[in-house]
């Protein structure tokens, strides 16, 4: 019996390669998974190889056996001695030997659903792991994994943002990414890639799944550390009361008073988003207002309707800017605030554009050490560790904010918090945007925020603040 079905799966070359392959594939899930599970972390090379082209092969294999058989019954069929052999095959149940011969068949069939079945949910899983999304497309999604395992959200997965719950979503992310996976490999993405994402899905299905803007968060206090380029590299405080808000009882407040799910807000805006041309409030009552920014085009543009990412637009893949990141290096002692003019020089070195981030620490620490070694020659000898640290700080930032394999610069990737990095606010919140009877969107910077201290040195309202 075991002669009989070992020679019905290699009775032709084609069934022979096919039992092989399917084979050899099953044999390597097995043994690689098990490998995984005793702690051996292989990259997302491994993960793609185990779950999704072997059992792809394996697959292919197991398909292989059949048509080679067919193949080789059409060729004894036109044999003179094959005359008699039927179309197609005759199982005879009754007969002790066909049904040993079936229940063989049935059970290895089993064992491969089994095996490849597992190996295609690990598969879909492992497409959805920030290992995958972030590591397997070499440099194009590098900057994006980057920042995202630097941000507030590196413990949630791409998917939970990118595609969130649902069968509906989920399909059309991977119909998406099969023509991700050839512009990839054919060389065909953009540099950088460009944003917004359009086909974004709504953020009520994905960030209210753990966010709610109904909920009243009130006033929050923001100290900010700034310091000057001056020798002493003076530190300078700023104090914000952010009025974060939300809905209190019956009536929302503040910053998120913009995404009271009783109101709609919608916007017209060139395909950016940086620029915006109308703005549509619709009240809870039903009532509308139209404001329009009079030097903007009659035509063109889209229209959207207002959500968390329209201020929120970096939420997982932040690229700071420059000074923030320095002064945060020194505020964060990573960056020695003794050395003279160090916020200057750091600053003077690190807006450079260098073809790689191994240029950029190569020629930054030259810079620093020159410039001490020039200017402060007892500094550059008695703190030359602290000058070196200062360095690899710099090329720390640097190759986590720009990215010269994809033309990722610092002003590439615009932060619409407040209006610093961009417009931000002010997109909707200036004077040019009026309805018909001139009445404008309130731009009093009040409105999100009140200012206790604005770049003092050693400002009173934090020692009242704090009880001191």
């Amino acid at each position: 019996m075991l002669k009989n079905f070992l020679g019905s799966i290699t009775r032709n070359a084609t069934s022979l390669a096919g039992t092989a392959l399917a084979l050899a594939s099953i044999i390597l899930i097995v043994s690689l998974f098990f490998i995984q599970q005793m702690g051996f972390e292989g990259g997302p090379y491994l993960g793609i190889l185990t779950f999704l082209i072997l059992p792809m092969l394996a697959i292919v294999g197991l398909i292989m056996i059949p048509i080679g058989n067919l193949m080789w019954r059409r060729k004894v069929r036109k044999t003179p001695e094959g005359e008699n052999v039927p179309a197609l095959p005759v199982f005879d149940l009754n007969n002790e030997h066909t049904r040993k011969w079936t229940l063989i068949f049935v059970a290895i069939t089993v064992v491969n659903v089994v095996i490849l079945s597992g190996a295609t949910y690990t598969g879909i899983h492992y497409m959805e792991s920030t290992e995958f999304c972030g590591l397997a497309c070499h440099s194009v999604m590098h900057p994006e994994h980057t920042a995202h395992a630097l941000g507030p959200h590196s413990r949630v997965s791409c998917a939970g943002c990118h595609i969130g719950p649902g069968a509906d979503w989920f399909v059309k992310s991977k119909l998406d990414g099969a023509w991700q996976l050839v512009s990839v490999n054919l060389g065909l993405y953009p540099k950088p890639i460009p944003t917004p994402l359009h086909d974004l899905r709504p953020a009520r299905d994905t960030c209210e799944q753990c966010h709610w803007p109904t909920k009243f968060v009130g006033d929050r206090l923001k100290v900010i550390k700034h310091y000057r380029d001056d020798e002493a590299n003076t530190e300078l405080t700023t104090a914000l009361l952010l009025k974060v808000g939300g809905v209190n009882l019956t009536e929302s407040h503040g910053i998120h008073w913009h995404v009271d799910p009783e109101h709609e807000i919608r916007y017209r805006s060139d395909e950016t988003r940086e620029e915006i041309y109308e703005v549509e409030f619709t009240a809870a009552d039903g009532t509308l207002k139209h404001y329009a920014d009079r030097r903007a085009p009659e035509e063109g543009g889209m229209w959207r309707t207002m959500d968390c990412v329209d201020c929120h637009n970096r939420p997982a893949h932040n690229y700071q800017s420059p000074g923030n990141e320095v002064d945060r290096a020194i505020a964060q002692g990573l960056i020695d605030r003794s050395l003279p003019f160090v916020k200057r020089e750091s600053m003077r070195v690190i807006q450079e554009q260098y073809p790689s981030h191994e240029d950029a620490r190569a020629v930054m620490s030259a810079e620093l050490t020159s410039f001490y070694a020039e200017n402060y020659p007892d500094v550059a000898s008695s703190q030359a560790d602290a000058i070196g640290a200062a360095a690899t700080a710099l090329g720390d930032i640097y190759a986590a904010n720009v990215f010269p394999g994809m033309e990722i610069w610092w002003d590439t990737y615009l932060n619409h918090i407040g209006h610093t990095q961009s417009a931000g606010c002010e997109r909707c919140h200036t004077r040019r945007m009026r309805t018909e009877d001139r009445e404008q969107i309130d731009s009093d910077c009040e409105t999100c925020h009140v200012v206790l201290a604005e770049e003092e040195e050693n400002p009173q309202i934090l020692s009242v603040l704090s009880g001191e």
